[in-house]
């Protein structure tokens, strides 16, 4: 396993992260003793970052890892969640005021057990006020920081460009990393565009989704999936012929993900301790070059198709 440091935080993350979605049943029902081995095995074999959200399965998420840690010396692993987005009885909701982020923060360290948070992030801000953002959400999080209840403060968001206005629009230091989902992958790339923003700004890259929410996967993606039908397809292309040449997309996709060294780590999410081995195993093997260029070639005619304008 390869550390990386998350921008100027001093947080040497494993190149490949546990992504707590999946104890949510956010994709599929769960057994929550299957969630928390799966956690277990994360930590015992390397993966030493963990992000989560009270929104994943409306607070089930949190209560599940909370449930994982016990067992965890706090000290092994660096742990991540939000403020912003949540839910309730199946319906979803936003609240990014000062008020609610600030109440938020004590509410997700009590389902995590934990005494204080390593990174705390405004989720999604793609559906936030980014004025809001910048003169309440953000400040009431820096304040906790000020207080040691949090240690760093980042921001999370499907669209690229809103990174760039809110970092532009709070004081230097206020944001410390950036988490970008779906951008960083077989088929999409665009983050890259940022990274010299990001690093010229000491801001730390935590890139999640390496399967595209399941576009990347010989199984396909599900039928919420927003992606555009003709991206679909040429995924599916792709998978297939990963398959027919003795590999897997997956594999691709995980390896591909983590060899920028310009992106701390990587989120992967699943609840099966068998999975966490496998994507740890590819992650640590070796990029097939050869596969990498046929693949992107399939995939050229819908290359960066993304289902918000970025």
């Amino acid at each position: 396993m390869e550390y990386r440091e998350i921008g100027k935080t001093g947080m040497k993350v494993s190149n490949l992260s546990f992504g707590a979605s999946s104890l949510g049943g956010v994709f599929h029902s769960i057994k929550e003793e299957e969630g928390v081995k799966a956690v277990h095995t994360a930590v015992d074999n390397g993966i030493n970052f963990i992000d989560v959200s009270p929104y994943y399965g409306h607070l089930k998420a949190e209560i599940v890892l909370g449930k994982a840690l016990k067992d965890i010396e706090r000290s092994r692993y660096y742990l991540s969640t939000k403020v912003g987005r949540y839910g309730h009885d199946g319906v979803n909701s936003w609240d990014y005021s000062a008020k609610k982020a600030t109440e938020s923060v004590y509410e997700s360290m009590e389902r995590l057990n934990v005494d204080y948070i390593d990174l705390i992030n405004v989720h999604d801000i793609e559906f936030a006020d980014l004025e809001q953002v910048c003169k309440e959400t953000l400040p009431a999080l820096v304040e906790l920081r000020d207080k040691g209840i949090v240690k760093h403060v980042g921001i999370t968001n499907l669209t690229l460009r809103h990174f760039k206005y809110v970092i532009d629009h709070v004081p230097e230091g206020t944001v410390e990393s950036v988490l970008s989902f779906c951008h960083y992958c077989l088929n999409d790339d665009a983050l890259a565009d940022y990274l010299d923003y990001f690093e010229e700004k000491e801001i730390g890259v935590i890139n999640a989704s390496p399967f595209s929410m399941g576009l990347l996967t010989e199984r396909g993606a599900p039928d919420w999936h927003p992606a555009p039908k003709p991206l679909q397809e040429l995924c599916r292309k792709a998978a297939g012929y990963c398959k027919a040449q003795g590999g897997t997309i997956e594999q691709l996709a995980v390896k591909y993900a983590v060899s920028n060294p310009r992106i701390a780590t990587t989120l992967f999410s699943t609840t099966r301790s068998e999975a966490v081995l496998q994507n740890i195993k590819w992650a640590d093997g070796a990029l097939d070059e050869k596969l990498l260029e046929e693949v992107k070639g399939i995939l050229e005619p819908r290359f960066r198709d993304t289902w918000l304008n970025s």
